[in-house]
């Protein structure tokens, strides 16, 4: 199993007050799950108006999938509209599955 993690965060200019920071990013959230099937959750920063840090994850079977669905899913970010993607980091866990012991 491989897990892809991308932490980012976004700058909103434009808003005024929270509830215009939560449409920005409640429509980034449904936009990133919609089209790369991967949990997204705003993590940190929750009461700045102009600041949203956020995570994503997703898993697959691949190193090579996990990461372009990451690249893919920062490319959307860097081309939104109503917000700028200020920072990001990645990190890719691997893992193998240990075998059951017979006790």
């Amino acid at each position: 199993m491989i897990i892809g993690i991308l932490q980012f965060e976004l700058r909103i200019d434009h808003a005024a007050c929270l509830k215009d920071k939560r449409r920005v990013v409640s429509s980034i959230k449904d936009k990133l799950r919609r089209q790369f099937q991967v949990a997204v959750a705003e993590t940190a920063k929750l009461d700045e108006h102009r600041v949203a840090q956020l995570g994503l994850a997703v898993v697959g079977n691949s190193v090579p999938h996990v990461q372009s669905v990451i690249d893919k899913a920062l490319e959307k970010l860097k081309n939104a509209r109503d917000c700028v993607l200020s920072d990001h980091c990645t990190e890719i866990l691997t893992g193998e599955r240990a075998s059951p012991s017979s006790a």
